[in-house]
This record gives C-alpha cells, structure tokens and sequence, in this order.
C-alpha cells in the first residue's frame, strides 16, 4: 500500500504534487533542458580562462565581472518585474543569454577569443540575469493555482536545477575533451529554445504587481522596508548573504583543485561538479516530498549546518572519490538550506511585494558572488586552494551556528 504521505491531489505523488498544472510542467521541461547547457557552459568556461591564463586570481576575476552587475540592477529589476507581466520579461532575457552563448561558441571556434572577450560576455550575461532572477522567482506563484502547493513548485524547480547540474557538467566534460568548449557554449545557445517555448506556450494571466505611476526609486524603497521589517525575512536573507559570500568559494576554485590538487582534468572537473548536483537533487527532493512538514526552520537549520562541515572535509580530502561523496553531501546541505530558505520567503510575502522581496533575496543569494568569487581567487593565490575553502566555510559555519543560538525563534519557524 501506498504510504498516506506521498499521495495527494489525485493521481500525483506528494514530491511531485505541482506538476499537476500544466505551466509548472512546461516550465520544469524547459528549464531542465536550458539549464544542462547552462552548466555545461560554466564548465567549459572556467576551463578555457584557466588554460588561457593559467592564473586562479583570473577565474576569480571572470566570476566577478559577470555577476557584479547584480549589485546595481537587482533591485530596480525586482520593482520593474512587479510592474510588467514577468512571463514577458523572461522572453526578453533569455533570448538574451542565447545570443550571448552563440557569440561566445562563434569566437571559440573561429579562434579568436581572448579572455577580454570572455569577460565582456560574462558582464553582459550579468545584466540579463539581473533583470531574469527575481522574475523567475516570483513566477512560481504565478504557476500554481493552489498556494499550498507553492513550496513543492520551489522544490521542484530545485530539483530540475539540481538535475541539470548532475547531467550538465559530466555532458560538458566530455564534449569539452572531445569536441572542444565551442561545442559547449553552441549547445547552451541552443538549449535556450526550449524555455522560450515553454513561456510562449503557458497559459496564465499576465499580472502587474504594483502601480507604474509610483516611482521606481519608492517601489524599490518599499520593498527594502519590508524585508527589513520582518525579523524572520531578515535573518533568512542574512544567512543566504553570508553563504553565498563566504562558502560558495568552493565552486570558483573546482578548475584548481581538478588540475592542481586531485589531478583529475576536464572529465574529474565535470564529475566533482555533478557530484555537488547529485548531492543537491537528492537534498531538492527530499524537500518537495516534505513539502507538507510545517517544520521549515528546523530544515534550514539542518542544511545551515551540513552544508559548511561538508566543505570543510572536501577542502582536507586528497582523495577523488572521498572528494566526490564530501561535494555530494555539501551539495545535499546546500539545497535543503536554500529550497527551504527561498519557500519561507515566499510564504511570508505579499503578492503586491513578491518581485520587490524575491529581488532583495536574490541579491544577497547571487550578488555576493563577485566578492566571494574575488576572496576565493585572492586567498587561493596568496594561500592555497585549502586555506580559501576552509577559510570560507569556516565563517560561514560560525555564523549559521550564530543563528541557531541567538534566533531560536527561527528554527521554530513554520510555513
């Protein structure tokens, strides 16, 4: 018999509970296949500026350049995603990130690409998802007719991220080994197509969160106070800042420690990166099929915690499988911490303030990268590969441990 728990809404399970609407099942089809060549992408990428230069301060550089641009775009483009339908915002941006992968593979494989026109791509990228995140995010909402089903849509789309994370990255190894990174950057081009198609293809109606006549600069205002205001927003955006600032140096360095430290190449760097995803699918599922559990603090807590001691005994490992299950258990902390962290949010928000709030999120959850990315490249340089993870997850696992003592109210939390 079929344990009560993973039955719900008719013939769909409890984990899969939101492919039920039609949308969410486009969306999960078309994300899936555009974000395999997206990691295939970041890993070829991060392969060709490292054998270009041979400098790990020049990985941390490119990183920083293409995410920097999230600091001044997020947060007008969070206001912006609730003043226009944002179905009609992601057409706009993902288009723009083929175009950019295509001009990429063209430079590739006419062998003209030096590592400032990777740099320029990257910025540009970084424009595209500043304006593409909060809208993604709030259009989760938009997706599921029932809110009660809205964390499992959250978890879901972590999954589907999570999956192309696993398949992506060991795909672009071996096509970069055997074909070469234009191939890799030409495929992600082309992988766009399929969430363009799914957006063109939902049924929905295009909501407007908030009024155009209110200036932007108000809006943008408005939805900092909120986040603010809320002890349980604010300290879950903490986290998620201090995370993704601290402990997320780890994936700047993978090309390092492939070539330097386990001495594995380009088919070890596309494993070390789907173990992480590996770990991360099994996290996202289980929390799509805990989706029900009021407990949502105590799961953030969990993942807060797993995820930084992961990394600390990856930094120490000399070992390629040890390496591999130490990724997979971080990446297995990290999502329960940020599926969970990013369903709470959502469940506290109002739906006039959603894009504005989920931009605030986003940024502290992405535009921490340029910094993290910087920090990791320049301890690598002066310190070693070791000292930038430990260093880096170390103060994240301090801080985590910090919430957990000073703001028990958050472990409690429910949604």
């Amino acid at each position: 018999m079929t344990p009560k728990t993973f039955v719900t809404a008719g013939r769909w399970p409890t984990t899969f509970t939101s492919l039920r609407y039609p949308n969410c099942r486009r969306w999960f089809i078309g994300q899936a296949l555009s974000l395999m060549g997206t990691w295939m992408q970041l890993v070829a990428q991060g392969w060709l500026v490292y054998d270009l230069t041979g400098s790990k301060l020049a990985l941390g550089m490119i990183s920083f350049v293409g995410t920097v641009p999230t600091l001044f775009l997020m947060l007008p483009a969070g206001a912006i995603s609730d003043r226009m339908p944002r179905r009609r915002m992601l057409l706009i941006t993902q288009t723009a990130m083929m175009a950019f992968a295509l001009i990429l593979a063209l430079l590739t494989a006419t062998r003209v690409l030096q590592v400032w026109h990777i740099a320029a791509l990257a910025f540009g990228l970084g424009i595209a998802n500043s304006f593409d995140a909060p809208a993604r995010q709030a259009l989760a909402v938009d997706m599921v007719e029932d809110r009660r089903d809205l964390q499992n849509a959250i978890a879901l789309n972590a999954t589907v991220f999570n999956m192309a994370r696993v398949v992506g990255p060991a795909v672009g190894g071996l096509v970069l080994a055997a074909l070469g990174a234009a191939w890799c950057f030409a495929l992600n081009g082309l992988s766009f197509l399929a969430v363009l198609i799914a957006l063109v293809g939902m049924r929905m109606p295009d909501v407007v969160g908030s009024s155009r006549t209110e200036r932007l600069t108000d809006q943008v205002k408005a939805g900092l106070r909120y986040t603010w205001g809320s002890t349980a927003i604010r300290t879950v955006v903490a986290l998620v800042g201090v995370s993704s600032l601290f402990a997320m140096s780890y994936s700047v360095l993978m090309p390092v420690y492939a070539v330097d430290v386990l001495h594995v190449g380009e088919a070890g760097l596309g494993a070390l990166n789907a173990a992480v995803g590996a770990g991360a699918l099994v996290g996202s599922l289980a929390v799509a099929t805990l989706s029900k559990s009021t407990h949502k603090g105590l799961q953030l807590t969990i993942g807060s915690l797993i995820f930084p001691l992961a990394l600390l005994a990856f930094a120490f490992s000399r070992s390629f499988p040890l390496s591999l299950v130490w990724l997979g258990v971080a990446g297995f902390g990290f999502v329960i911490q940020n599926a969970t962290s990013n369903t709470l949010v959502q469940s506290l928000v109002s739906d006039e303030l959603r894009g504005r709030v989920m931009s605030v999120y986003t940024l502290m959850f992405s535009g921490a990268a340029p910094f993290s990315a910087l920090l990791a490249g320049g301890l690598a340089q002066t310190l070693g590969p070791t000292a930038a993870v430990v260093i880096g997850a170390g103060v994240f696992l301090l801080f985590a441990l910090g919430v957990f003592i000073f703001v028990p109210a958050l472990r409690r939390q429910e949604g």
